[in-house]
């Protein structure tokens, strides 16, 4: 095992959810904005520094309103996961984190 130690969260049933360490997608939709990609990515430099920025997906909505930015991380904790969510949720160009 590496440095990281491995956690796994479980269910009633003592089945895993996940794994950690494991590469974690996150995807973010909110309004079409320069602002909002600046966003998400201080909010990854943050919470997972190092995380690959040429592994980002962007795509716009059919009429350009919208936009979804997903990007993998290296997570290691159901804490870590939890601080990205709450950050990424405080801009209100953000409308859904997935």
């Amino acid at each position: 095992m590496s440095d990281l130690t491995k956690v796994t969260n479980t269910t009633k049933d003592n089945a895993p959810l996940i794994e950690f360490p494991c590469d974690y997608p996150i995807k973010v939709l909110g309004s079409a904005d320069p602002a909002l990609h600046q966003h998400v990515l201080q909010v990854m430099d943050t919470h997972a520094p190092g995380f690959d920025r040429s592994k980002i997906a962007i795509r716009d909505s059919s009429k350009g309103k919208w936009q979804s930015i997903t990007v993998i991380i290296r997570a290691t904790g159901k804490p870590q996961l939890d601080d990205i969510f709450a950050d990424l949720k405080i801009s209100p160009r953000v409308k859904m984190v997935l």
